[in-house]
């Protein structure tokens, strides 16, 4: 793969690469940090790209593996973040972010498998078998994630709605 060819495919999954990671961990600055070091990790072994499956699914997956490993290291738990963690991605205005919050909220609460299979399906509108490939599962387990995530997040709100 030449260089303008990693850049071309680069410029089409970057957005949607950031407003993930920045989705899955919370932190701006943690989520530019993850998709650096992805794209160039990306670039360095671009040349073992083989085309079996879509760039962009080989892409997010390198950069959650860099997530996972960020989380292992710092011996945190991959589970919920803390509730105060932003999510607030460039060009979106606070009014937008505010109506959404207590969604952002809990999805920020959720266990990561759950979390990162939520918003790859939804957010990125990832079919289940590329949300597999990133997230090195299989499929049926991609489901039992969707499934347990969006129940998760309904007793959250609803329980948060009540208050």
């Amino acid at each position: 793969m030449t260089r303008e060819e990693f850049i071309g495919l680069v410029s089409a999954e970057q957005e949607p690469l950031r407003r993930f990671l920045l989705s899955l961990c919370g932190d701006p600055a943690e989520a530019d940090d993850i998709a650096q070091d992805a794209l160039v990790n990306a670039y360095v072994a671009s040349g073992s790209f083989r085309g079996e499956s879509r760039f962009g699914t080989w892409l997010f997956r390198i950069a959650y593996n860099i997530f996972i490993d960020r989380q292992r290291r710092r011996k945190l738990p991959t589970g919920p973040l803390e509730e105060g963690a932003g999510t607030l991605a460039d060009g979106v205005t606070a009014d937008a972010t505010f109506r959404h919050e207590a969604l952002h909220r809990a999805i920020r609460r959720l266990p990561e498998k759950e979390r990162a299979a939520l918003l790859l399906f939804y957010m990125e509108d990832r079919p289940i078998k590329e949300v597999a490939e990133i997230l090195g599962i299989p499929a049926s387990s991609v489901r039992v994630y969707l499934t347990r995530g969006r129940q998760h997040l309904k007793a959250l709100l609803e329980k948060w709605k009540t208050k």
